[in-house]
């Protein structure tokens, strides 16, 4: 027996050993061509940064609106306005073959659209716009938000990883909050006048929901961080563009699935987070697991729509 463990432990200690080995060669390889990417050789990057810095003459507010603001602002426009075209005229029509809850915004209600998009401006102009305030004062406390000098591309992974993990906590949670049933009739059913949500909704909701679920959970991250503007700019964007794809109602090749909070809006009670971890341990995923739409939700490979390739079951006869 005691040869048999011995033998065991050696195999064990070979292949975990074996395997640290490549996936250490694998991990070094592949950062450091990312790398090269990220800071080719003249530092492009950085030279780009100081000729920004340099346009504006260092005027700290002025790039801390320009990085926090214009920037993800833009972004979210700009991807949602491709998807509101599809949304309003069904063309291209391979865009509208990828939606999730067939027959359903096809076409978007012009009104509804036009009312959604009129709150989202109110709350970017009169909610997310005031809180950079304080945003910027603490940033400037932290002194590293204006550097001349830009975080590396290793920094900012971590940051990013950071931001993500804090993200997920305070939207989990505050989510749940807001579906307390005095706060949902109040405040989060707005957001759920969309049960088959489209792109621009990300950020359609009453604006004490707004605050807690929407800004605070993303602004979080980099202050705690005391990240630089340029990391700020980069996050607000993803998060932005992210929450976007999450509400846009269609499965689209090579984009992160929205199947989850999709399933969200069909059903109120299941996945409230972004990942999708705290749902896990939580248990307020059970009833997804057990839908086509958990099958369907990984990130599409092919130009097939899975609501094709993983239809749903069809109907009883009542």
């Amino acid at each position: 027996q005691e040869v048999k463990l011995w033998d065991a432990m050696k195999i064990t200690a070979f292949v975990l050993g074996t395997g640290l080995l490549v996936f250490t060669a694998l991990a070094n390889s592949v950062s450091w061509n990312v790398q090269n990417i990220w800071d080719p050789p003249g530092h492009f990057w950085q030279t780009a940064w100081l000729k920004f810095y340099y346009l504006f003459d260092g005027k700290e507010w002025t790039i801390f609106l320009l990085g926090a603001a214009l920037v993800p602002s833009l972004a979210f426009w700009c991807f949602n306005g491709i998807l509101m075209v599809a949304d309003v005229t069904g063309k291209p029509a391979f865009i509208t073959r990828y939606r999730i809850q067939l027959g359903k915004n096809d076409p978007v209600d012009t009104k509804k659209l036009c009312q959604a998009i009129y709150t989202v401006l109110c709350n970017q102009f009169f909610i997310s716009l005031p809180m950079l305030v304080p945003m910027f004062y603490i940033m400037k406390w932290w002194g590293n938000t204006f550097s001349k000098e830009l975080p590396t591309f290793y920094w900012f992974l971590v940051e990013l990883s950071i931001f993500t993990l804090i993200e997920e906590i305070l939207f989990y949670y505050t989510h749940r909050l807001v579906h307390l049933p005095l706060l949902y009739k109040h405040i989060h059913k707005k957001h759920h006048e969309w049960t088959a949500p489209i792109g621009v909704v990300s950020v359609y909701a009453h604006p004490v929901e707004h605050i807690l679920s929407n800004t605070l959970p993303v602004m979080t991250g980099p202050m705690l961080m005391g990240s630089h503007i340029v990391s700020i700019a980069a996050w607000f964007s993803i998060a932005l563009i992210t929450t976007s794809i999450s509400h846009c109602g269609y499965h689209l090749p090579f984009l992160p699935s929205p199947e989850f909070h999709d399933f969200h809006h069909l059903k109120f009670n299941q996945c409230y987070g972004v990942l999708g971890v705290l749902d896990y341990l939580h248990g307020t995923d059970r009833v997804f697991r057990q839908t086509k739409a958990f099958e369907r939700h990984r990130v599409l490979l092919s130009l097939t729509p899975l609501s094709e390739s993983i239809p749903d079951a069809p109907r009883r006869a009542e």
